[in-house]
């Protein structure tokens, strides 16, 4: 049995989304989430943020808020606990998924995490890609939704409609939920509903009863595991092995790839909460009251670039610009320039973004379709789906500048006392000149250091690394040569970032 975590809210942070809807901005790499898309911090730390002033501002609660836990993709690790740095922030973990298997198991892995101690805290569980403008009226649901949650309810939060939707699940809300402290805030849950047609979601925008699913939940990590376990025990069955065979990595705890692999795949809403909507096929006793929390917060899943242009501030045109970007005679355009001049003249309703290596031109309307623009470079085995032309590594970044049949140039930067691994190529060798900083340089038996201006060559074959024991960012440009230039041809012999070789350099 669990002790109750009395009055503990835990958030949990769910940072498994790809935003391939929103290439080129967002890739595989380095999707949305780890993006400033509404306002001056990325929507993971937002996020995190959002959270921030509950207790000062509901101290009737006696409430204690924990650091949240996030879940993310393995390959994402560094990305994640990077933004956390940049935010002076900690986290009360960080879970590797080493493969995607949707919200259920995600929810499992945080919940058996938060009850390893045997402490039952509630969950608020949030995914990292969202942005909502009011967040002190999203801290005041959260506050009536602890109290529900805390008492043992399962919490889903829907957004009140501000237009006829197609894009978006609904919630039908049931009768009222009595409760004292909320004067009828509360309402049970009545069905969840697909995404309708627009001549439904019309219909559902005038009856107001309907809501928009957000896929934010509060619920104790008891009550969780015990419904999973009830509904889908094949779930919990695998999360628990995969968890109990992973191992702890530094910040992270990763999850064992095998045992998780076989775990089914899920989301929260169909693994649990339908089985308990007024509407599900069949009564079950002895379940936890399920109740829906409207949330009028300006909220949006920006899950395409028109739900971008929508939350954005705009020009008396209608016009979004950001960067180096130039309208005339325009209107309701999304005109974002990273990289060099845009201008657009005489169109309306136009999303154009343009980044170093790929330029995007939709139609507002179209901008669910930029997924056959991803599906086609996956097809076509090229790279501008997975990353950008600029590539973090949790050391820094590296840029490609220029290539050739033979040779490729790249500019990198390395962080202050970070390292690149002690590797060797089997094809390629490589020159290094330092632009700025002091660099430290690892080739065979000679370890030297290296001033701006100064250079050295990496033979085929040499075990080399490269360090930055300064205080300012060390720059270097790289020229590469030979045969074989892919990032795959590494031989890692030691890394301070435990990585394996099919993570690059």
């Amino acid at each position: 049995m669990f002790e109750r975590d009395a009055m503990s809210l835990l958030p949990v942070i769910l940072s498994g989304g790809s935003g391939t809807r929103l290439w080129p901005l967002s890739r595989e790499a380095y999707p949305k989430q780890f993006l400033p898309l509404a306002g001056e911090h990325t929507m993971l730390q937002a996020t995190a943020l959002r959270l921030d002033h509950l207790t000062d501002e509901y101290p009737r609660l006696g409430l204690h808020l924990q650091d949240p836990l996030v879940v993310c993709n393995e390959a994402h690790r560094f990305l994640v606990a990077e933004q956390f740095r940049l935010l002076e922030r900690g986290c009360a973990s960080i879970l590797l998924e080493p493969v995607g298997r949707n919200t259920a198991p995600a929810l499992t892995l945080a919940a058996l995490t938060a009850t390893a101690s045997d402490v039952d805290p509630v969950l608020l569980v949030m995914p990292a890609d969202h942005t909502i403008a009011d967040a002190p009226g999203f801290r005041a649901v959260v506050a009536d939704g602890f109290l529900l949650a805390d008492a043992g309810a399962v919490i889903t939060f829907g957004i009140v409609p501000t237009k006829p939707e197609t894009g978006y699940g609904y919630i039908r809300q049931g009768e009222p939920y009595p409760h004292a402290a909320l004067g009828g805030k509360a309402f049970r849950l009545h069905a969840f509903v697909e995404k309708p047609a627009l001549a439904t979601a019309e219909g559902y925008l005038a009856s107001g009863e309907y809501l928009w699913n957000s896929g934010i939940f509060m619920l104790r990590a008891s009550v969780w595991l015990a419904l999973i376990q009830r509904f889908r025990g094949d779930i919990l069955e695998a999360c628990a092995a995969a968890l109990a065979a992973g191992s702890r990595d530094g910040d992270f705890q990763r999850i064992d790839a095998e045992r998780f692999a076989d775990c089914p795949s899920d989301s929260i809403d169909y693994a649990v909460m339908e089985r308990l909507s007024d509407d599900a096929p069949q009564a079950i006793p002895h379940l936890p009251p399920a109740l829906v929390l409207p949330l009028s917060v300006g909220w949006s899943d920006v899950g395409a670039w028109s739900a971008l242009w929508e939350v954005r501030e705009q020009d008396a045109a209608g016009n979004v610009l950001e960067g180096d970007a130039f309208v005339h005679d325009a209107a309701n355009n999304l005109v974002l320039a990273q990289h060099r001049m845009v201008a657009a003249v005489g169109v309306n309703d136009c999303i154009i973004v343009e980044t170093p290596d790929a330029v995007l031109v939709a139609d507002k309307d179209r901008a669910q379709d930029v997924k056959a623009v991803t599906q086609f470079l996956k097809d076509a085995q090229r790279s501008e789906h997975r990353h950008h032309q600029r590539v973090h590594r949790p050391w820094g970044a590296f840029e490609l500048i220029d290539a050739g049949a033979r040779y490729q140039v790249k500019r990198l930067t390395v962080s202050s006392g970070e390292s690149l691994s002690l590797q060797m190529h089997h094809h390629r060798a490589e020159h290094w000149i330092v632009v700025s900083g002091t660099a430290r340089v690892t080739c065979d038996d000679k370890r030297f250091l290296l001033a701006e201006n100064q250079s050295t060559y990496i033979p085929v074959g040499a075990t080399h690394r490269l360090e930055n024991p300064g205080k300012v960012t060390l720059e270097i440009i790289e020229v590469q040569s030979g045969g074989y230039l892919g990032e795959d041809d590494i031989v890692r012999f030691d890394d301070v970032y435990n990585r394996d070789a099919s993570e690059g350099c």
